[in-house]
């Protein structure tokens, strides 16, 4: 039952990362206050790695800062490989 709490979490957290992604992209565009680097970085490294990998793709959005470029990618496989782990767990388990 955690395990199933904990991939939910996952799953919101990748769909919040990227909408974060999505807003600093549209306040970027309109010059309204931005979402800070340093949240957008956290969000990653709480397990919505592969929504800001998703984000900065389809956005087109911090791909050229450095570490962006350096830390997205890991959050993203470590994000991919805890929800595929945890997928495997239950599967086992059932």
């Amino acid at each position: 039952m955690i395990e199933m709490i904990v991939i939910l979490f996952i799953g919101l957290m990748n769909v919040y990362t990227c909408h974060l992604y999505y807003r600093d992209k549209q306040y970027s565009r309109t010059g309204q206050y931005r979402i800070s680097e340093r949240k957008l970085l956290q969000a990653s490294f709480l397990f919505g790695g592969l929504g800001a990998f998703l984000g900065m793709r389809f956005f087109r959005h911090k791909t050229k800062h450095r570490k962006f470029q350096f830390w997205i990618p890991i959050t993203a496989v470590f994000t991919v490989g805890v929800w595929a782990w945890l997928v495997s767990e239950v599967l086992q388990s059932i």
